[in-house]
């Protein structure tokens, strides 16, 4: 069930000048509120995060960042949780020509200290890639 749709905007690191500040399209799931009955997750918060064109920075470059804010925010266990990363249907060029295709990446994070370092990016396995997309489409 979705829980959470709209604008995040994360505080940037650096003082006053606030380096890494942006704002992303968050989408939080929770697979424990309208599933499937008996049917237990060993993560049931799905967090989706996309670039959006007013952000400034990009999720993926900040993502550890990001994680660590939202986990914060939305008191959300991190060791619960699955991180994806959505990137939609884009073009490029003069008249569009050049297609860049929807792409959706599972992101695993070390957390130490209640901090989300060391993203590495997995490519989802078709089930759950199915899922997600089936997802974020309603």
């Amino acid at each position: 069930m979705l829980i959470h749709d709209d604008i995040y905007s994360w505080k940037g690191w650096g003082g006053r000048l606030k380096l890494g500040k942006g704002s992303c399209r968050l989408r939080i799931y929770d697979l424990k509120q309208g599933g499937a009955k008996g049917l237990a997750h060993l993560r049931p918060i799905i967090v989706v995060v996309s670039d959006i064109p007013e952000g400034r920075m990009s999720v993926r470059s900040c993502a550890g960042h990001i994680a660590t804010s939202v986990t914060r925010d939305f008191n959300i266990d991190p060791h619960r949780m699955m991180w994806v990363e959505h990137y939609p249907e884009s073009t490029y060029g003069i008249g569009g020509k050049h297609l860049i295709p929807e792409k959706c990446e599972l992101v695993e994070f070390v957390w130490h200290e209640d901090k989300a370092i060391h993203p590495k990016w997995r490519t989802l396995n078709p089930e759950m890639l199915k899922t997600i997309k089936e997802m974020i489409q309603v």
